[in-house]
């Protein structure tokens, strides 16, 4: 889980390199560089390798670059919650979830604000043949319902301009995904369920779903499939949503942080 490249300016990338950052991103799950000295331009172009861009499940985008979206926190700021807190792969409530994220960070507290990931194909390749078996066939339901109601009695002003978006009741509502999900460029299996998103099992009662998630939450979120990333100046991290999950630490108040997020289109989960 997670692997550092060396050597290489993302702005300078030929063809092979690139397919060699790509075929690392797949096998690790998540690959960062440092001391990438981009631009929001530059960002774009490199995240248009992998792929379209997806559309954004939260917000508007950056004047001039609407694919390009801020995560900033302010030294003064005080929040029960952050954005990307919570274990999560992005917007696995729509129907399309985006496959890859790119996270750049321009402005980085002397500690806190890390990011850490977990890899859920090795999860499931740790699971016995027996519960492989049990889960093959089902589906996950992912909603956006808890994220909504834990905005309301953290962030109101949050709350308000999520809630306020036309197509919320439509992510609330959310898409039914394989909980088992193969990745369509590797055929690699891994498991897809999250804290964040994940709220039941088709065809279950919610007390049978919540005793299964509830383990597979523990079993997948466990050590030793994580990755921890302490954030420089200038680091970019990518990582491929179909076979991981992240979250965000929100342990940096008194300090500024800044980073810029963009998301490659996707596939529906098979």
């Amino acid at each position: 889980m997670g692997a550092e490249i060396l050597g290489v300016d993302l702005v300078d990338l030929n063809d092979a390199r690139f397919a060699e950052i790509e075929h690392a991103l797949f096998r690790h799950k998540m690959i960062f560089f440092r001391d990438q000295a981009i631009d929001h331009a530059d960002q774009e172009a490199f995240s248009l390798r992998f792929g379209p861009f997806a559309a954004d499940a939260y917000g508007k985008g950056m004047e001039g670059h609407p694919n390009v979206h801020a995560v900033i926190k302010e030294a003064d700021a005080r929040a029960g919650m952050i954005f990307g807190s919570g274990w999560h792969t992005d917007s696995p409530f729509l129907a399309e979830p985006p496959a890859i994220t790119l996270l750049r960070g321009v402005d980085i507290p002397p500690y806190g604000g890390d990011t850490i990931w977990v890899n859920t194909a090795l999860a499931y390749q740790t699971l016995s043949p027996v519960m492989q078996g049990v889960l093959q066939d089902l589906k996950v339901h992912m909603s956006m319902g808890k994220v909504v109601a834990s905005l309301r009695a953290l962030d109101p002003d949050w709350s308000r301009q999520v809630e306020s978006a036309p197509d919320t009741a439509e992510k609330v509502a959310g898409s039914f995904h394989p909980l088992v999900r193969t990745h369509p460029k590797t055929g690699e299996k891994g498991l897809y369920c999250d804290v964040t998103y994940a709220n039941g099992i088709e065809g279950m009662t919610q007390p049978e779903a919540d005793a299964l998630l509830g383990f597979l939450r523990s079993h997948i979120t466990q050590a030793a499939f994580s990755c921890r990333l302490r954030w420089e100046v200038n680091t970019v991290a990518v990582w491929d949503n179909r076979l991981c999950l992240h979250q965000a630490f929100n342990d940096s108040d008194g300090f500024r942080r800044e980073l810029y997020r963009t998301t490659v289109t996707g596939e529906a989960p098979a």
